[in-house]
This record gives C-alpha cells, sequence and structure tokens, in this order.
C-alpha cells in the first residue's frame, strides 16, 4: 500500500557528502513508498518510535543492503526494514548521470496519527 499514512515521516535526512563546485550531485529521491507494518503490541502500549535506516540506492532506484543504524525499540526494526525493501526512488545523479548512492533514511512510528 502506497503510503499517505502518518505512521512514519521520511525526514530530509538523506546522509550525502558534499559535491564540489564542479560536480552536480542530486540525491536520490522516493517515488514510492509503503507504510511499515505497526506492531500490535507496541501500538497497545501507545509506544511511538524511529528506526535509523543506512542503505544503498542503486542506479535502477532499488534499496540495496539495508541494515539498521539505530532504534529506539527492537520491535520496530523489521518492519522498518520490510517495508523499506519495497520502496522505489528516483536514482540520485552526479552531472546528468545515475550513480548509487548510500542514504540514511529515518523511519517514525507515531501510535498517535
Amino acid at each position: 500500500m502506497i503510503s499517505r499514512v502518518p505512521l512514519f515521516v521520511l525526514l530530509a535526512a538523506l546522509s550525502v557528502l558534499p559535491a564540489s563546485a564542479e560536480s552536480r550531485l542530486e540525491p536520490p529521491i522516493p517515488v514510492r513508498m509503503f507504510a511499515p507494518e505497526y506492531p500490535s503490541d507496541m501500538r497497545r502500549q501507545n509506544i511511538s518510535g524511529v528506526v535509523m535506516v543506512k542503505c544503498l540506492i542503486d542506479e535502477e532506484g532499488n534499496v540495496r543492503e539495508p541494515t539498521i543504524q539505530k532504534a529506539s525499540n527492537s520491535a520496530f526494526e523489521t518492519p522498518a526494514l520490510d517495508a523499506l525493501k519495497k520502496w522505489k526512488f528516483k536514482p540520485a545523479q552526479r552531472d546528468g548521470t545515475l550513480v548509487p548512492m548510500l542514504v540514511t533514511i529515518p523511519i517514525r512510528f507515531n501510535c498517535n496519527p
């Protein structure tokens, strides 16, 4: 399901190394996002959280090698990874050429939408 749901928020926290003046670097942009499955026990307990996921966005806009950088609660880790693996991005570009890019994406779980 495409997410417009306030279960998580994609922040503008794509970690990108600064480009030199001669090089024009455009970060990847999410074009299809899926909301993570909110763990029912966490929802019942009214627990919110955030998971920081580091991943590679390849030249085709696919998410590769997602790994947890940190999480406020381990119960959110698997749902965050599962959802992010389904995302699609407009790939990063350097001087008009599609390039892979490492990014860190925060995924928020908010039990009070």
